[in-house]
C-alpha cells in the first residue's frame, strides 16, 4: 500500500474518532434509562382529596344524623344535655276558658338555666288577646326521657276589642309562673306539656288601684332541639 493512501486512511480515522467522542461522553454522563432511550419521568403534583360522600343508609336515603339511622328513637345514655342548645316549641291549649296558640323559642346557656320568649294568641269572638312573655326556665337534667322544669316570667297582655265594640286596644302587665314536663321522643325532639298561671294587672270600674286577673294556661306541643357549637 502506497504512502498517500495510508495517510488518507489515518486522517479519516482521526476525524471519525474526534466526531464520536463528545456524543459518547454525553451518553455516559446521562442516566442509564435516558442512555437506553427511555423518556425521562416528570413529577406530578399530589391529587386533591376527594370530597366525602354523603352517608347513604340501608334504606337508600341520605341521613343528616347518621347515628339515628339504626334506631331513630334511641336516646344516648347519661344525663340529657341542655348547655348551648336552642329549642323551638309550637303548642296549643287553653288560656282560661278560651283556646290559645303559643310559639316559644328558648336558649340554654348552661345545663340548668334557660331563657325563653313566648308569643301566645288567644282568639275570641268579641275580643282576642296577645300575650308575650320572657321567662326563665330552671331544671335539673336527669337520665331518661322525662325532664321536668319550673318557669317564671314577665310580659304584656294586649287585648284587642272585636269589630262590634267601639274601643281601643288595652295593654296590661302580666306575670307568669308554673312548670312543665318534657318527654323525649329522640335526642332532638320532645313532647312538651306545660301548666302556668298568668296574672294580669288591670283596673276595674268603680274600684281604685290595680286589680289582678288570674288565667290558667294549659298547653301541649313539641320541642325541637338543636345544638350550637361553642
Amino acid at each position: 500500500m502506497n504512502a498517500p493512501l495510508v495517510r488518507a486512511l489515518g486522517v479519516a480515522a482521526f476525524v471519525a474518532l474526534a466526531c464520536s467522542a463528545p456524543g459518547a461522553a454525553r451518553a455516559g454522563d446521562a442516566p442509564d434509562s435516558i442512555a437506553a432511550g427511555a423518556a425521562p419521568s416528570v413529577a406530578t403534583p399530589p391529587a386533591a382529596a376527594a370530597p366525602s360522600a354523603p352517608h347513604i343508609g340501608r334504606d337508600g336515603l341520605e341521613h343528616l344524623v347518621p347515628e339515628l339511622e339504626g334506631n331513630p328513637y334511641r336516646l344516648a345514655p347519661g344525663v340529657r344535655p341542655y348547655q348551648n342548645r336552642v329549642s323551638f316549641s309550637p303548642a296549643f291549649g287553653n288560656l282560661g276558658s278560651n283556646r290559645v296558640f303559643a310559639f316559644r323559642f328558648a336558649f340554654n346557656p348552661n345545663e340548668w338555666l334557660g331563657y325563653e320568649g313566648t308569643l301566645s294568641h288567644n282568639p275570641g269572638h268579641s275580643v282576642h288577646a296577645l300575650l308575650h312573655t320572657l321567662s326563665a326556665l330552671v331544671r335539673r337534667p336527669r337520665p331518661g326521657r322525662l325532664q321536668p322544669y319550673l318557669s317564671a316570667g314577665y310580659g304584656m297582655m294586649i287585648v284587642f276589642p272585636g269589630p262590634s265594640l267601639n274601643a281601643d286596644a288595652v295593654t296590661k302587665n302580666a306575670l307568669t309562673y308554673g312548670g312543665g314536663l318534657e318527654w323525649y321522643i329522640r335526642g332532638d325532639l320532645a313532647l312538651r306539656g306545660e301548666v302556668t298561671q298568668a296574672t294580669v294587672f288591670g283596673s276595674q270600674r268603680d274600684r281604685d288601684g290595680l286589680v289582678a286577673y288570674d288565667y290558667l294556661q294549659e298547653t301541649i306541643g313539641l320541642a325541637f332541639y338543636r345544638s350550637l357549637r361553642p
